[in-house]
């Protein structure tokens, strides 16, 4: 399934997909707003109606420790794509920095399970295609809304397919085994996000798109810019 997503974001973003969108004089970076806000209103109404039961129910009935066990362990898988994206940046630090929190949550913190590695200092930062190719230089593109995925961007979009494409989860063969542990991380991530939406004030498409791409550029700027909306990471944010 990954695999699949994977190739459809990479069509998406090679596709001449502007003629497709009617331009709007508003916001430069949202040319594709009448389209965006069609494909955010079926996101969210997709989220109030089945994704949010959903998430509510797995946070009822899991405790926390085993919620954040569940986090730490994709996190923990995610150390692969942190890696290969840091050493395509020139970031050498950073490549020994991932790889030692791999192993040593993969062994002493069972298979990532628990998160050792932060606790004797070696901080986790995510890293991705999408500003593996904001590094190389490429701009981010108009911003847009995918279907269940959320926010996002043409450039950012496109990096998303490429890491979904040779993620390690994407190899998991049986095939329903993959789906299993792809559907466990988005409901994990959109339970964690449960009571977000009381944090949001006026139009919630523009305070989401403002919120990911502040995010977006803190991220690809390691941090060097000022964040507003702290320290979530907004596109997790999937529905």
């Amino acid at each position: 399934m990954q695999r699949k997503v994977g190739a459809l974001f990479v069509l998406l973003s090679v596709l001449g997909i502007s003629n497709v969108f009617a331009e709007n004089d508003g916001d430069p970076r949202d040319p594709w707003e009448g389209f965006n806000r069609g494909v955010f209103a079926f996101n969210d109404t997709a989220d109030e109606y089945l994704v949010q039961p959903i998430a509510r129910g797995y946070r009822k009935i899991t405790p926390a420790i085993v919620d954040q066990g569940i986090a730490n362990f994709f996190n923990n898988i995610g150390e692969i794509k942190n890696m290969g994206n840091d050493l395509l940046q020139g970031k050498a630090s950073d490549v020994l920095v991932d790889g030692g929190r791999f192993i040593i949550n993969t062994t002493v913190g069972v298979v990532g399970f628990f998160d050792v590695a932060s606790y004797i200092g070696l901080k986790r930062e995510s890293e991705d295609f999408g500003q593996t190719l904001a590094v190389w230089g490429v701009g981010s593109g108009p911003y847009l809304v995918l279907p269940f995925l959320g926010p996002s961007s043409v450039r950012d979009g496109f990096g998303t397919g490429v890491d979904s494409y040779v993620s390690v989860t994407g190899a998991i063969d049986p095939e329903y085994a993959r789906y299993a542990m792809s559907g466990l991380d988005l409901l994990q991530t959109r339970a964690s996000l449960l009571g977000t939406e009381a944090l949001m004030s006026g139009d919630k498409y523009t305070f989401l798109k403002d919120a990911y791409l502040q995010r977006r550029e803190y991220l690809i700027n390691d941090g060097q810019l000022k964040d507003d909306f702290g320290d979530e990471d907004f596109e997790s944010f999937d529905f």
